[in-house]
């Protein structure tokens, strides 16, 4: 296993998963800094072909993050604002686009910023003591980092009124009853969870969670009367790449199969 250290992140390769843990204590805020550095991580796991599935989790117990350091926002400097909403937007939009799987292992309170990013991961996985929120109408603001669109499109328009509207704040079951996220574990488990699903990601083709996972993340946009075409040509796209014949002859060979990250 290496081990990398960022502005507010610590970086882990474990085989085919890495690991990023958000070390901003006490309450693993963002800044802009670590911002930028998350774009650089992704940008660098993209290009490591060793690399299949991605993990978040926030450093201690209580807080996965907090989100937004808001003594950032006290003088109401409207660059400031723009350059963070800048900063927050363009981050989470190049987690989202992360060509193999992220799950969000929340082992703690996700909240505005915090709760965004777990929204741009692919899955997301809870501990029982989380709360989950989005409270920036409660201090003047709203989410700027994707909130309204991808809780939206996870949970319906109207638990995204309750959190974002009301204020909501979710517990765990709650979280799991709207399919805000996927799993609940007990205290301290989230991250042996989230590496037992990325084990289950790293022995699919890689090449193939790439071209579903765009094909997926596509539905948000488009109907699925133009986005069925899509299907087919990504399929036989896939006969381009070596683990097309590997997959199949693995499996009439009754053996596991080799993949190739390429």
């Amino acid at each position: 296993m290496s081990t990398q250290t960022y502005h507010g992140l610590i970086l882990e390769k474990n085989n085919h998963t890495a690991i990023l843990t958000l070390n901003n204590p006490p309450a693993n805020v963002w800044t802009e800094k670590s911002l930028k550095a998350l774009v650089e991580v992704i940008n660098e796991l993209n290009a490591d072909h060793e690399i299949y599935s991605l993990i978040l989790t926030g450093q201690g117990g209580k807080f996965f993050s907090a989100g937004a350091d808001l003594h950032l926002f006290k003088n109401g400097d409207k660059e400031v604002a723009s350059n963070m909403a800048r900063s927050f937007g363009f981050a989470f939009e190049t987690l989202s686009n992360f060509r193999g799987v992220s799950i969000a292992a929340i082992n703690g309170y996700a909240m505005g910023g915090g709760l965004e990013c777990a929204l741009a991961c692919d899955l997301r996985i809870t501990e029982e003591q989380s709360v989950l929120a989005l409270p920036e109408a409660s201090v003047g603001l709203l989410p700027c980092a994707g909130g309204t669109q991808w809780l939206s499109w996870l949970v319906g328009e109207g638990w995204a009124k309750r959190l974002i509207l009301c204020g909501e704040h979710l517990d765990a079951e709650t979280a799991l009853r709207i399919r805000l996220v996927e799993e609940v574990t007990s205290s301290g488990k989230a991250l042996t969870s989230a590496l037992a699903l990325a084990q289950k990601i790293n022995n699919q083709s890689p090449t193939s969670i790439a071209a579903c996972k765009r094909l997926i993340q596509a539905a948000r946009n488009i109907m699925p009367n133009q986005a069925l075409p899509h299907e087919r040509v990504e399929f036989v796209k896939l006969f381009d790449s070596m683990n097309q014949r590997e997959g199949v002859n693995a499996f009439l060979e009754k053996r596991a199969p080799h993949w190739l990250n390429t």
